[in-house]
C-alpha cells in the first residue's frame, strides 16, 4: 500500500468547498482545511504509486479553486 499527503493551495475563499470535492476523489482517505502555507491537506492511499500520483497530478489539479499542490509520498 502506498500512502501520500497532498498539500493544496486554494484560490482565495475556495478552501471549504474544495475539501468536499477532494474528499470525493478516488484514493483520498481524508481531507482537511488547515492554517499555514497550504489551505487543504489530503491523505491518499492506493496499491500503486502511479494511482496516488494520478489522483494528485490529474484529478486534484483539475478541480476548480486549486492554485497549487505538493505531494509527499510516505516512505514508511
Amino acid at each position: 500500500m502506498v500512502r501520500a499527503f497532498i498539500m493544496i493551495k486554494a484560490d482565495a475563499g475556495d478552501a471549504e468547498p474544495l475539501v468536499g470535492s477532494v474528499s470525493a476523489l478516488d484514493h483520498i482517505t481524508e481531507a482537511h482545511v488547515v492554517a499555514g502555507d497550504f489551505d487543504v491537506i489530503a491523505e491518499a492511499e492506493a496499491e500503486e504509486v502511479r494511482d496516488v500520483m494520478g489522483t494528485a497530478a490529474t484529478q486534484i489539479r483539475e478541480l476548480k479553486g486549486v492554485a497549487d499542490t505538493k505531494t509527499y509520498v510516505c516512505l514508511e
